[in-house]
């Protein structure tokens, strides 16, 4: 069995930060998405290793075991060990006795994100983390009763989903497939960063265990008209001189077309103009709207026409009697 270095994959430091972890994997996973690079099988492999490397590195007990791990498969590389010949259920079994003989019998986790994205676990995966919580394990041939009927509590699986601020706008779904079904995820209206839709019972780890849960965790793409703080979005207009001074309308992006605003005469640069109600809905009550924010920038001509000069520097000398 090959040993897969997870550090390596998601490129971080193995003293790498939690927040560390999640941005190397995140940017990866975007890079190596199916919907970015369709038929490609080798983005595919890429992708659910990334994954897979998540799921270990951003959980502590999967992590501290995983370094262990590490720790014992470099000692026995540096004595001299051949590829192919360390011995993962020794190992296993001197840190955690109780198993002795060790043999992971755990279920098809499927290609449960269809056109999202797959996580098949590598056998890696599998053997080493087999015993934790949410997979199941048989102990041999000659299980004690306790052990064959002990019913381990399941853990939960996250999956990062990104969506684009439109889709957080309007609401979308996703459609996963598990147990060999398929399964249209509704992600609400006004979903965030960080926001975590629940599949009860999505993944079937093992035999006679638990099913356990899967969280689809959203990640709001930036979008280059807006930036997004709660429910209100805030965006940047530019107007020209003449607009600022005397006043007027001007067209302003929202999320469903654009709305005219009235700029009042004399309006100075980096004033905001706050338009009710047209911003990001309320993902626990979305019949209500965060507001959007306008900052006006205001446009110097670079190049006047002789005329302009003169009636330029007409209201300069105005100014100066």
């Amino acid at each position: 069995m090959e040993y897969k270095d997870y550090y390596k994959i998601l490129n971080v430091d193995r003293k790498a930060s939690k927040d560390d972890i999640k941005k190397a994997y995140r940017k990866l996973a975007l890079k190596f998405h199916p919907d970015r690079n369709p038929g490609d099988k080798k983005a595919e492999d890429n992708f659910k290793e990334i994954n897979e490397a998540y799921q270990v590195l951003s959980d502590p007990e999967k992590r501290s075991r995983y370094d262990q791990l590490g720790e014992s498969y470099t000692s026995w590389q540096q004595r001299g060990g051949a590829p192919g010949g360390f011995n993962w259920e020794d190992w296993y079994a001197q840190r955690y006795p109780s198993g002795g003989n060790v043999r992971v019998e755990v279920g098809d986790f499927g290609d449960i994100f269809g056109n999202a994205g797959g996580s098949d676990f590598s056998e890696f995966f599998r053997r080493i983390f087999g015993g934790m919580a949410g997979f199941g394990m048989d102990y041999g041939n000659r299980p004690s009763q306790r052990q064959s009927s002990r019913q381990v509590p399941p853990s939960a699986f996250e999956h990062e989903v990104p969506i684009s601020l439109m889709e957080a706008y309007q609401g979308t779904t996703r459609r996963i497939e598990f147990d060999g079904q398929q399964k249209e995820v509704i992600i609400p209206r006004g979903a965030k960063t960080g926001t975590k839709v629940r599949v009860a019972e999505a993944i079937a780890t093992a035999p006679n265990q638990p099913k356990s849960d899967l969280y689809l965790v959203i990640q709001v793409q930036d979008d280059p008209r807006f930036s997004r703080k709660g429910d209100d979005l805030y965006t940047d207009v530019k107007i020209d001189l003449f607009t600022a001074v005397l006043g007027g309308e001007i067209s302003v992006p929202i999320l469903k077309g654009n709305i005219v605003l009235k700029i009042p005469a004399g309006t100075q640069p980096g004033r905001s103009f706050r338009l009710s109600g047209k911003g990001m809905p309320n993902l626990k009550n979305p019949q209500n709207f965060g507001d959007m924010y306008v900052r006006v920038s205001v446009e110097i001509p670079r190049e006047l026409t002789h005329k302009q000069k003169e009636l330029f520097q007409e209201l300069a000398n105005l100014k100066k009697k």
